[in-house]
């Protein structure tokens, strides 16, 4: 963990910030990575998953998750520093993203978030990773709390955006307040026939407003939204993201196979694992409130808030802060 330390604070030293973190630190040199390598492909589960992989093939695994409307390149930026650290680093596209496919063309297309954590598991079994760091956001840090909660033996410590993210069908029957509400247009346009079309018409469109709007500061320029748009033409793209959201409002069926998983995470389960939560100060997407879940972990926990003007898509906004969590919640 010194060696590690050191070699980022090296990194850090020879990098020009444009924001500042709420602890002092360089939050964010973003933009200076553009090549991962190349990708690779493994069979996991239902799936055969593109990943990228970084560091030392025998150093301490890093699972990194992203998120909707985003791909690994939301993490371009924090895999160098990782890896140089001594880390080995997966970073994989979630089903209907990328290069990942199902291997069935009879799988059911099913974005219900259980499933998705069963791949991470899945994937770090065909990785031969019995336990892994993951850090994540949005959909990824879902999947993670899940993986967390409920299978704590694979996960040695998490850091996850916008704090505790299980939910279940039966909270998403409870109204929230209005604004709150608001934030979830998207949501409920899903609902929709005509939101299943315009999505899927209007995919790169969709998702730069999205981007907009989750990360209002972010003064990102066409070729790094264009270079994450192309993970979108995945052909199971649109159904991934519609059962998804659909799921949440109850207004699609998952597989019943999840369902012993789904009575498990509508209970709330508690995240024994260390954690470390990270927030942007400027995050325009739907979060909850860092007051309601802070007791939903009960290893060794930290909040922390990234300032400067930082949005939902933390990794790649601030991935000098991001990484700095990664290198302290090893240490917990």
């Amino acid at each position: 963990m010194i060696v590690a330390a050191t070699r980022l604070g090296i990194l850090r030293s020879s990098a020009q910030s444009s924001r500042v973190s709420s602890t002092g630190e360089p939050a964010t040199k973003s933009g200076t990575s553009t090549f991962f390598g190349p990708l690779k492909q493994i069979d996991a589960g239902l799936l055969n998953v593109g990943y990228v992989e970084a560091g030392p093939a025998n150093g301490p695994a890093v699972i990194f998750l992203h998120g909707w409307p985003c791909d690994i390149y939301s993490f371009v930026d924090v895999i160098p520093l990782l890896a140089s650290a001594g880390y080995r680093v997966i970073v994989p596209y979630l089903r209907g993203y990328g290069t990942t496919r199902f291997l069935s063309s009879e799988a059911f297309r099913n974005g219900q978030p259980a499933a998705l954590a069963v791949d991470v598991i899945a994937l770090m079994d065909a990785l031969k990773i019995q336990k892994a760091i993951l850090a994540e956001f949005d959909w990824g840090a879902r999947s993670a709390d899940i993986v967390a909660a409920l299978w704590p033996e694979r996960c040695k410590a998490t850091v996850s955006v916008s704090g505790y993210l299980i939910g279940s069908q039966e909270a998403g029957k409870m109204p929230l307040p209005p604004s709150a509400e608001l934030q979830w247009w998207y949501q409920y346009y899903f609902a929709t026939e005509r939101g299943k079309l315009g999505y899927s018409e209007n995919r790169h469109d969709f998702n730069k407003l999205i981007w907009k709007l989750a990360s209002p500061q972010w003064n990102f320029n066409d070729a790094t939204f264009d270079r994450t748009a192309a993970s979108f033409n995945n052909p199971d793209h649109v159904a991934i993201v519609i059962h998804n959201y659909r799921w949440r409002l109850d207004l699609a069926k998952g597989e019943s196979k999840y369902d012993e998983l789904e009575k498990r995470l509508a209970a709330s389960p508690v995240i024994p694992v260390p954690t470390i939560t990270l927030d942007g100060d400027a995050n325009g997407a739907p979060h909850p409130d860092a007051n309601s879940y802070a007791k939903k972990f009960s290893g060794k926990y930290t909040r922390r808030v990234i300032n400067g003007g930082v949005g939902h898509n933390l990794p790649q906004e601030a991935p000098q802060a991001f990484a700095k969590a990664v290198l302290e919640v090893d240490g917990y």
